[in-house]
C-alpha cells in the first residue's frame, strides 16, 4: 500500500495528476479503409492516421457519424464507421483539411 496524500484538512481533497495522453505519430496521410473480414459480411470503414487526442478523436468520430447517419466507435487510436462509406468519409475529411487516401477493401 502506498502513502499517498488524498485528503488535507487545509486544502480539502487532493487530486492525483492525470499522465498525459500519448498522441501517435503520423505521416499526415489519413487513410480509410474496408474491412469485411470477421464481421459477417458487413463492412466496417476504418479510418486510420489521426494524430489527435483521444477526446479530439471521439468528437470528430460523432461528428462522421451523424453525418453519415449510421453507428461506430473508436477504437486503439481508429474510427469505426459502420457500413461503406468510404467516398463521403473521404469528402469530410478532406473539408476538414486532412489528406486522405483510400486503402484496397
Amino acid at each position: 500500500m502506498t502513502n499517498q496524500l488524498v485528503y488535507s484538512t487545509e486544502v480539502g481533497r487532493i487530486k492525483a495528476d492525470k499522465p498525459q495522453e500519448e498522441i501517435p505519430q503520423s505521416d499526415g496521410i489519413v487513410r480509410i479503409q474496408l474491412q469485411k473480414s470477421g464481421r459477417k459480411g458487413n463492412g466496417v470503414s476504418i479510418i486510420t492516421g489521426l494524430a489527435l487526442a483521444e477526446t479530439e478523436l471521439k468528437t470528430l468520430a460523432a461528428e462522421l457519424k451523424k453525418r453519415c447517419g449510421c453507428g461506430g466507435s473508436v477504437k486503439n487510436h481508429t474510427i469505426e464507421i459502420q457500413g461503406e462509406k468510404r467516398d463521403l468519409l473521404k469528402q469530410l475529411l478532406e473539408n476538414k483539411g486532412h489528406k486522405v487516401k483510400l486503402a484496397g477493401g
